[in-house]
């Protein structure tokens, strides 16, 4: 459960937001004064922490804003959310500045507010859990994940989550960083060899004689500079799962003594006389097109099919609607430990736009440098601006507008449009656009509609 601490004089707003936010899971404890919250987080430690910046005596914002700094030195892994009045908003910029996660305007939309609560809530999950793997010397890779609401991504998962249990092998298809390892470790994870090893090794990054010997291991004396035997990445994966990455740079000598290994379970290390049996299950990967590589004759028909026991392919990033924002605050979360930056930036709605124009040839890889780029540019500055991410101009219409102003245009007046067509029903206009309805929500904060 989640503790989150309302520090709010007014009784009434209190009450009327009270159940919307308990129905999310929260544990709501309320404070009406400076004093009363003191003792709430005295007593117990929050997670989450919504703060109006005008409380008594004062009624002034300097009052939240020391209330804020107690806090902060209280307990520094808070997140708070600043609640001001439309007359304040530098107050609350000042509020992000000094470490409070977000702020809102009041009158506070309840969509909104429920948004920017789950995400200040998945950030308190994400560092609890980097705290965790730490303690237990695990190398946590935070800034990686199976993320998306998009259908085509959303099918991808699905797929991956059906063969994980079956000992089919699997062959994940998609452009330079999509995530093909990352969907390869779920199934991986999933699977009932989840407890034996997950070895991976890229075929494209090795010359085709050092690619055999690290595939299936050599004897002493195999090749100059062989000083010892060495087992191949196969019997290190014995019980587990062997992924080969951009299988489609294999050489034909190599696709053979792949497809025998497939074939037989027999490997026989380079130099040897004799093989070895090994039991794993082989997950592969590539950006190429093998249907038409066999057809041209630079790959094998059958070791293709030997891989291609069920093939998943993983959408670009730039067919992914919403899951680039998605996407790009997870990274933003991630950077800020690596940057040494407690603050927790967000992306103004220029740079949301710019985001989603984008083509990401470079796919999840691209996205991530951007928001590191972005998160550290900005500087002491809350939100990230379009010129610090560091993606390529716009091309400008004759009017000047860019492709992104032009994008965030026709997006706004398709949102109107739905919304009037089903009576203001935010459930059925998501389905008329396509996009669920947490989706919705965002792009009408983003775009300021009621």
């Amino acid at each position: 459960m989640r503790h989150l601490l309302w520090i709010e004089d007014d009784a009434a707003l209190r009450r009327v937001y009270r159940g919307l936010i308990e129905a999310e899971g929260y544990v709501l404890s309320e404070a009406a004064t400076a004093e009363q919250a003191r003792r709430a987080w005295s007593a117990a430690a929050p997670q989450l922490v919504l703060l109006d910046l005008m409380l008594p005596p004062s009624q002034r914002p300097e009052e939240g804003l020391g209330l804020l700094r107690e806090l902060l030195a209280a307990h520094p892994n808070a997140k708070v959310v600043v609640l001001s009045g439309t007359g304040h908003k530098g107050a609350a910029v000042e509020a992000v500045q000094h470490g409070a996660f977000d702020f809102l305007s009041k009158p506070v939309d309840p969509d909104v507010l429920l948004v920017v609560l789950q995400r200040a809530s998945a950030r308190v999950e994400l560092e609890a859990a980097l705290s965790s793997a730490r303690e237990h010397g695990v190398q946590a890779r935070p800034s990686e994940a199976m993320l998306g609401e998009s259908p085509a991504f959303l099918a991808s998962v699905e797929l991956a989550d059906r063969v994980a249990p079956t000992e089919l092998p699997v062959l994940v298809g998609g452009e330079n960083g999509t995530g093909k390892e990352l969907l390869a470790r779920r199934v991986h994870t999933a699977s009932r060899r989840a407890t034996g090893p997950f070895v991976a090794v890229n075929c494209g990054a090795l010359p085709p004689t050092l690619l055999e010997s690290t595939l299936f291991g050599h004897t002493k004396g195999a090749f100059t500079g062989a000083d010892r035997a060495r087992k191949g990445r196969f019997q290190e994966a014995h019980g587990g799962t062997r992924f080969l990455d951009e299988v489609g740079e294999l050489e034909p000598q190599s696709q053979v003594r792949l497809l025998r290994v497939l074939e037989s379970g027999d490997i026989r290390p380079v130099g040897a006389d004799g093989s070895v049996q090994v039991d794993v299950r082989v997950v592969s990967a590539t950006n190429r097109d093998l249907a038409a590589m066999c057809a041209a004759g630079s790959f094998r028909d059958d070791l293709y099919w030997r891989l291609r026991g069920l093939e998943i392919v993983l959408p670009p990033l730039r067919d992914r609607g919403d899951d680039i924002l998605l996407l790009a605050r997870h990274f933003l979360v991630a950077a800020a430990p690596v940057l040494g930056d407690r603050r927790t930036k967000s992306l103004s709605p220029a740079a949301e736009a710019a985001l989603l124009a984008h083509p990401w040839r470079g796919n999840l890889r691209e996205l991530r440098h951007a928001m590191q780029r972005g998160a550290v540019l900005a500087g002491a500055r809350p939100l990230i601006e379009p010129v610090d991410l560091g993606l390529n101009a716009a091309p400008s219409s004759p009017d000047g507008t860019t492709l992104a102003d032009q994008v965030a245009a026709l997006e706004r007046r398709a949102i109107q449009a739905a919304l009037a067509a089903e009576g203001g029903n935010r459930t059925r206009a998501a389905q008329r656009l396509g996009l669920s309805r947490q989706g919705l929500h965002n792009k009408l904060a983003r775009y300021e509609l009621d």
